[in-house]
């Protein structure tokens, strides 16, 4: 069953990005607003959605420039 909530939903999709290798490490993720336009979500869902991949290591930030794919994951 699919999480109800849209941040962990964004979050997997762009997980499965990663794994797939669509995303390289030291390349960047899709922004906070192309990921709020694309889900329909406010940018506040979107941002929780990149804090969660960091959380998981899979992204870092880099203040100023956005989120990227972290070179372990």
């Amino acid at each position: 069953m699919e999480d109800p909530r849209a941040y962990v939903r964004i979050a997997d999709q762009v997980r499965q990005q990663i794994k797939a290798g669509r995303l390289k490490p030291g390349q960047p993720v899709p922004s906070i607003t192309t990921l709020a336009q694309d889900h329909r979500v406010a940018r506040q869902t979107a941002a929780k959605a990149l804090q969660l991949l960091e959380s998981d290591e899979l992204v870092h930030r880099v203040p100023g420039l956005g989120y990227y794919v972290s070179e372990h994951s």
